[in-house]
């Protein structure tokens, strides 16, 4: 049985300065590097860093990650953390400390001993450059090989780094569920190279490209529309809001919760700032239910084409999404076209892990409102409003 932990630290005793972990999804990559760097750090005097790309993505990653383990091996202590900076001060000279990417006093701050870079995909090699150089000791390095990137053509043939391949089925832990979960991406040979297999994947498979994040909604970006796809016991609920902003539009994930009623999905609206809802118009009952409650709801189009049809005009669009938008942006990147055996692209969603397409989808529902004249390619423009049939505006 493959023990990652053990492998992580017979390089940090072989003397690597780069510790590379590459693999798939749920293959124990963080775990393993969390928990050697934890006992890294308090087995001498020194300072250790895990660096996401942005503060949410840190929180809902490394952070809880790094508790979960540690509260696993009843080791937590919570007097030692510091919730505002993200610090576990082990003791007096020992620490590890957590921080993004955006936080530019931090990465070109002071200097540590030992590195941890999360999803290092997601972060610019000069970014990481910075980094490099302001730690004495050891790099660890984590990610999924959604493409190639710097790791692959600075580190891969550098000497000092050691190259450590994981899949699902080197992690123990794993629940029956999950492993099922991970399995029904077979199916799709750019999705199961990537996180069933951990190999570099081409990426003609995404969707959408080009999306930018940004840190917030600028003060003049303007609401325009909700998109809203439902969900309960086993999918979430999801509400995309979505704001037009100097000649683009900006998403922003409002909520990605299971469980929700419709009340407590109306409740949800009745909170937030008033504009249209387009929902998923397979539920009509729901969204008249909804409507019963006081939102302003009304059901995406629906018919022979419409989801290509919606596709097509997103793609169209300059997009922006908030970085505290985290489930969506992970969306953004894992929602692919389906393939054939051969790999071939076919012209449909590949609908397999629904978890990709239940952003996407309320992102689309949002902009259906916006389609005036498909035919003719009409592009909505800021100064006139799109006319819904259903409530006129």
């Amino acid at each position: 049985m493959r023990d990652l932990i053990a492998e992580t630290a017979k390089a940090v005793n072989d003397g690597y300065r780069y510790i590379v972990h590459e693999g798939g999804a749920r293959s124990g990559k963080t775990h393993s590097i969390l928990t050697v760097l934890y006992h890294l750090c308090r087995s001498r005097p020194s300072i250790g860093s895990v660096v996401s790309e942005s503060v949410p993505h840190l929180k809902r990653g490394a952070v809880r990650d790094y508790q979960r383990i540690q509260k696993a091996q009843g080791i937590w202590n919570d007097k030692e953390w510091n919730k505002t900076d993200f610090v576990h001060q082990i003791s007096p000279d020992r620490m590890l400390e957590f921080f993004s990417v955006d936080n530019s006093d931090k990465v070109h701050g002071p200097e540590r001993d030992f590195l941890f870079i999360n999803e290092a995909q997601n972060i610019s090699y000069d970014t990481a450059k910075q980094l490099f150089v302001r730690t004495r000791k050891i790099v660890f390095i984590d990610f999924n090989p959604t493409r190639e990137f710097w790791a692959h053509t600075e580190l891969k043939n550098e000497p000092k780094t050691k190259w450590i391949h994981s899949t699902y089925v080197d992690n123990n832990f794993l629940t029956k569920e999950q492993i099922e979960e991970i399995e029904r991406g077979k199916n799709n040979k750019s999705w199961w190279a990537i996180y069933g297999l951990g190999q570099i994947a081409e990426s003609e498979a995404q969707i959408y490209t080009g999306w930018q994040i940004i840190d917030d909604i600028p003060h003049e970006a303007r609401l325009e529309r909700y998109g809203l796809d439902f969900g309960y016991s086993i999918d979430p609920t999801v509400i995309e809001a979505i704001y037009w902003y100097n000649g683009g539009w900006i998403i922003d994930e409002v909520t990605y919760t299971k469980g929700l009623s419709n009340k407590a999905i109306a409740d949800i609206f009745l909170n937030l700032p008033r504009a249209l809802v387009i929902a998923d118009g397979a539920e009509p009952k729901s969204v008249d239910e909804i409507s019963s409650y006081g939102v302003t709801i009304t059901a995406a189009i629906k018919g022979p084409g419409s989801v290509l049809q919606g596709i097509q005009y997103v793609q169209q669009q300059k997009i922006s999404v908030t970085k505290r938008s985290l489930k969506t942006i992970k969306a953004y990147r894992n929602y692919l076209w389906s393939t054939d055996r051969k790999g071939n692209i076919l012209n449909v969603p590949d609908d397999t892990i629904h978890e990709w397409s239940n952003a996407m989808d309320a992102t689309r529902y949002g902009f259906n409102g916006f389609i005036i004249n498909q035919q003719q390619e009409e592009r909505y423009v800021p100064e006139y409003r799109a006319v819904d049939p259903v409530l006129g505006i």
